[in-house]
């Protein structure tokens, strides 16, 4: 039987059964969620005055309705939906403010922008129009565009906010045009008559307008193509630290680069150790080497994946660590990652459908031999769990079925408890031999890296090829896959804190596992059912929870979690 939640453990047990699901302010987050769907798929057109005052005006509307509720007097699961739900809505509403701020900026660019929004706003109940007088207008607004065009190009330097808001705008108007031309074309005789070739030319300008405004902002980003190919954006320090306190991570970038290093020594420590059982003395890269080149015959990777989950699997099993529902170990299954997906994913991705990444016919002769030894069985050993069970696949699997409503998603959450597995399964000897220990000893440094090289990419310290030469010089990465890493870390569309989430992640759960568990209070058990029935909350959230926590309206973490490495 599935455990109620921490209050059996923590505070009294809710009479209600109820609470597994829901809380005092679920019904407000489900309304404002249906409600903002329906203004989203209703007001479409990118930075238009008009979507951005009434998603104020709707966020602001919800923001005094939760306000209204007592706080003081809610239970501890209730106050956590209501500070992730205020601060969800507080910063919908400062992320409005400044695409205000912005496009008022960058007004000077757009003064054509107001006849397109009118023609969108009409178009939606279906007005009646006149398709010689909209040709007209086109022809003159495509004019109007190529004036402007004319104008900023002689900017010397445009902001690289300012850029993409820019081509997001100019996106906009070209996406709110084609609204209109789809829907008269071929309907409506005049317009037909009249309007297809002033459409296209005027589809045209603005396509050049926003690609002229995508080559300014990658232009004006602090790194240049330094011959990776990859030219993300790095977002400085102070955005940095605010999104480290959205996600309640009471660590600076600097002292979570240090946690990484010392990290990194214990790894280095624990290297040595499985090198010199090996026979290989303190020469830990030629012991990666030899655990490298153990890769199955061509065409077995997937009765390896296989094998390794049935280990891990046995190993929880007969541990007692975790509840695992029949149809989770029922409906798992495999995929193939396709060439394209393995240029910014050279390992698995995981869930409910394990994709398994491996060398195609249609690569060199080089990446392949890179792709097969960075999927060698012992560096796969580590993986498997963490992408299946306990990992992705059972977080996924519980998430459908217990808080459905909360949608607070949290790389912090998602990645760190599946890197937790691999630190507790670490401590409990799952690694069988020395080659097993080296294999999951990679992963561990790759998160560390993974701390170390994007916060020094964001922090405007290291280029994307620093970032890649870390990872094959202190990793023992194959290029090819470090490539595919970077690239994946910059421009794969991952938040700036996802890389670093994985390891700061699990050490949060990790911490929370000595206090609850190690003193006694929990068993692992009941302590890792608890937190899948939970859904995805910050984790020092799930510590409130979980330890019936005194929060008041404003709270802020101070939980300093950082637990150095047992040491074997």
């Amino acid at each position: 039987m599935l455990l109620t939640g921490a209050a059996v453990y923590a505070q009294p047990a809710p009479i209600n059964p109820l609470y597994r699901q829901t809380s005092e302010v679920h019904h407000l987050m489900t309304r404002y969620n249906a409600d903002q769907g329906s203004l989203s798929r209703f007001y479409v057109v990118e930075n238009s005055p008009e979507r951005r005052e009434r998603m104020q005006r709707h966020t602001t509307e919800y923001l005094a309705q939760l306000r209204q509720m007592d706080f003081d007097k809610l239970p501890v699961d209730s106050q956590i939906d209501y500070l992730l739900f205020q601060r969800n809505l507080n910063v919908a509403l400062r992320e409005l403010a400044q695409e205000e701020a912005e496009v008022k900026q960058i007004q000077p660019w757009f003064p054509f922008a107001d006849k397109v929004y009118a023609l969108e706003k009409a178009r939606r109940r279906g007005a009646s129009v006149n398709g010689e007088q909209i040709a007209t207008e086109l022809a003159k607004l495509s004019k109007d565009i190529a004036e402007t065009k004319k104008t900023v190009e002689k900017l010397d330097k445009i902001d690289v906010a300012l850029a993409q808001r820019a081509e997001g705008t100019a996106s906009g108007l070209r996406s709110a045009l084609k609204s209109v031309f789809e829907f008269y074309n071929a309907y409506d005789p005049q317009f037909t008559w009249w309007v297809p070739a002033p459409y296209h030319k005027t589809d045209s300008l603005l396509a050049s307008y926003a690609s002229f405004f995508a080559k300014k902002a990658k232009i004006a980003a602090p790194f240049k193509d330094d011959g990776s190919g990859i030219a993300g954006v790095a977002v400085g320090r102070e955005e940095l630290l605010r999104q480290l306190e959205f996600e309640y991570i009471a660590y600076s970038p600097e002292e979570l680069i240090d946690i990484a290093n010392r990290e990194f020594a214990w790894c280095d420590r624990e290297l040595l150790k499985a090198s010199r059982e090996m026979g290989f003395g303190d020469n830990w890269k030629q012991a990666q080497e030899k655990v490298k080149n153990s890769v199955v015959p061509v065409g077995k990777q997937p009765e390896l994946i296989l094998r390794l989950y049935d280990e891990s699997i046995d190993f929880l099993k007969k541990k007692d660590l975790i509840t695992i529902p029949p149809i989770a170990e029922e409906t798992w299954r495999m995929a193939m990652m396709s060439p394209e997906r393995q240029k910014f994913s050279p390992f698995f991705l995981g869930g409910e459908t394990i994709l398994i990444s491996y060398p195609t016919a249609g690569m060199s002769h080089e990446d392949k031999l890179m792709s097969m030894r960075g999927n060698n069985p012992h560096f796969s050993r580590a993986t498997v769990h963490h992408e299946l069970i306990a990992g992705h696949h059972l977080q996924g699997f519980m998430n459908n079925r217990y808080k459905t409503y909360r949608r607070f998603r949290t790389p912090f959450w998602t990645e760190g408890w599946s890197l937790y597995w691999e630190m507790i399964l670490w401590d409990m000897n799952f690694p069988q031999s020395p080659e097993d220990r080296i294999g999951m000893l990679f992963w561990r440094m790759h998160r560390c890296a993974r701390i170390i090289f994007s916060l020094n990419y964001h922090l405007g310290k290291w280029t994307p090829q620093q970032c890649i030469d870390f990872l094959v010089d202190r990793v023992g990465h194959e290029r090819a896959n470090a490539e595919g890493e970077v690239r994946r870390s910059f421009v794969g569309g991952y938040e700036p804190l996802y890389q670093l989430a994985y390891m700061t992640g699990g050490f949060q759960f990790y911490a929370l596992k000595k206090e609850l568990v190690d003193s006694g209070k929990m068993t692992y058990k009941q302590f890792h059912d608890t937190i899948m029935q939970q859904n995805s909350l910050p984790v020092d959230l799930i510590r409130a929870l979980m330890t019936n926590q005194k929060l008041t309206r404003d709270y802020k973490t101070s939980w300093k979690f950082y637990v150095p490495s047992p040491t074997r």
